[in-house]
């Protein structure tokens, strides 16, 4: 079987999209999926897209990381995916989206795609979690997958691969794990903001739901005040609303093809 996809990107957030309305993409062959994400073997992605039909919305969306593992929500993958449905003529341009953490609105703009997400939920601020001889403090929440962030003052001194990975897996964030963020106030309206990502097990250009939650946080603590601009890792700025919170921002094509399923 050859399946056709889309590879595109939001803010670097690179993915793969299938349009899987027939129901005939393999989505319980993890392994399969995981070799599509790889770069080394497969097309290379932070993840996989499937643009399904819904009775409930104008399409269903399926995410999976880059381990073949399915995901609830991907922020910057939803927004990707909301381009691709539009130009495809399965949603409007004010579109509605099935997910597996709930039912999301998205809609075309001159900038890309804006997309509104969930309420977060699952707050809790002002956590502590020891590391190499110091206490990091640590603010939760849920903005449709987990996310804990911590404020730094200089975000290029950070070692993203080992204190990432340290509360990625940490028994405070147990058993699912979460992703992690670290944000630095660049102004009254900005951020900037740097992610490893859960799934992917390393960092990312960026990451949508982790640009919503550290924006969250910062606006909670008294940092910034919506809306908020937020620097992306590969260069890219979002913008981020509250009262639902939104995330705006570029959903760019990078090429299309085939892949055999054997």
């Amino acid at each position: 079987m050859s399946i056709p996809f889309w590879k595109m990107h939001g803010a670097g957030n690179d993915f793969i999209l299938v349009d899987d309305r027939s129901r005939k993409f393999p989505a319980g062959n993890a392994a399969f999926i995981a070799r599509l994400c790889n770069r080394q073997r497969g097309i290379g992605s932070e993840g996989l897209l499937l643009l399904q039909s819904s009775d409930t919305a104008d399409f269903r969306m399926r995410f999976f990381n880059p381990d073949g593992g399915e995901a609830d929500m991907c922020g910057n993958g939803a927004r990707c995916l909301a381009r691709l449905a539009y130009e495809l003529g399965a949603a409007p341009a004010k579109m509605r989206i099935q997910t597996a953490a709930d039912l999301v609105r998205a809609e075309i703009i001159p900038a890309g795609v804006r997309l509104y997400l969930p309420e977060p939920k699952d707050w809790r601020l002002h956590l502590s979690m020891p590391w190499n001889g110091e206490q990091i403090a640590l603010h939760f929440v849920d903005t449709g997958v987990p996310h804990a962030v911590a404020v730094v003052s200089d975000l290029a001194t950070v070692n993203i691969p080992l204190l990432g990975a340290a509360i990625r897996r940490h028994a405070l964030f147990a058993p699912a794990g979460t992703n992690a963020d670290f944000i630095q106030v660049a102004g009254s309206n900005a951020i900037s903001i740097r992610t490893y990502e859960r799934g992917v097990e390393a960092e990312t250009l960026a990451c949508g739901t982790g640009v919503v939650a550290g924006t969250l946080v910062a606006v909670r603590l008294g940092l910034v005040q919506a809306p908020v601009h937020v620097a992306t890792a590969g260069g890219d700025t979002l913008e981020v609303g509250l009262s639902p919170p939104t995330l705006a921002g570029p959903a760019e094509h990078s090429f299309r093809g085939e892949i055999a399923y054997r």
